[in-house]
């Protein structure tokens, strides 16, 4: 009796399957829903952010728990795009690998304690009428947690990008799985994000100004190209049998 060894599958073209492709496709996937959530989600929560009466008046919570749970979303997605990448690029570097899964987490994290304080608002709103709270006191209870988010707000997707686009897209220039313009995007939109976060942070313009709209717009870039890219293209074939190559020396 004999046996034969397995043989891998092949393309019609009779070229082997790219194993980085699920990868790839996954992590720009999550990229782009990112943009899909987090964009409608800052529509969605704004009478909750620009409304100091919102506790104790008839408020619009079902539009703001819509925002909220696209919030989450975003989160996920973040967590989501550096694991599905993480078992390609770690053989890049891998310190720097899981340093982009943990920026991910710190920058969900971020996000959630945000999201959070938004429903606690909404639950103090919808108990008002029968709690019996002082409406001066509840006011000044849930202008504080509203604070809370808008602080997330810049030390999540404020800050916690320019470590995203340090980290992934250095891995990405290096390794060349994907065309050098598109982190080159990245590691210059880095520096710009930060100087956009220190003068948010002091007070130089507000996080939602025309200057801080400038200074983010490369990273944005960055982030919606490498999505488009990862999705539709995946990674460079090339690219990806050199790292197997290194590997296996």
């Amino acid at each position: 009796m004999t046996t034969t060894a397995p043989t891998r599958a092949i393309h019609p073209s009779g070229a082997a399957p790219d194993p980085t492709r699920k990868h790839a496709r996954a992590a720009g996937i999550f990229y782009l829903l990112t943009f899909l959530s987090s964009i409608p989600a800052l529509i969605l929560i704004g009478p909750v952010l620009s409304d100091a009466a919102y506790v104790t008046g008839a408020g619009q919570d079902t539009r703001v728990l819509w925002g909220c749970l696209l919030d989450a979303v975003n989160a996920l997605t973040a967590i989501g795009s550096a694991v599905a990448v993480y078992s390609v690029v770690k053989r890049q570097n891998g310190s720097m690998a899981l340093g982009f899964v943990t920026s991910r987490l710190v920058e969900a994290a971020v996000v959630m304690i945000g999201v959070v304080s938004l429903l606690a608002v909404v639950t103090m709103r919808q108990d008002f009428a029968t709690s019996g709270a002082d409406p001066a006191a509840l006011t000044v209870t849930a202008n504080a947690l509203v604070e809370v988010r808008n602080w997330t707000f810049l030390f999540g997707p404020g800050l916690m990008p320019v470590f995203n686009a340090l980290l992934f897209g250095t891995l990405l220039y290096r390794s060349r799985l994907v065309p050098r313009i598109i982190p080159t995007i990245g590691l210059v939109g880095a520096p710009l994000l930060f100087a956009a976060f220190v003068a948010n942070l002091f007070g130089i313009f507000d996080q939602v100004s025309t200057a801080s709209f400038l200074l983010t717009l490369p990273i944005a870039a960055w982030e919606l190209s490498v999505g488009i890219w990862m999705t539709f293209k995946g990674f460079r074939p090339e690219a990806v049998a050199a790292l197997q190559a290194r590997d296996a020396g």
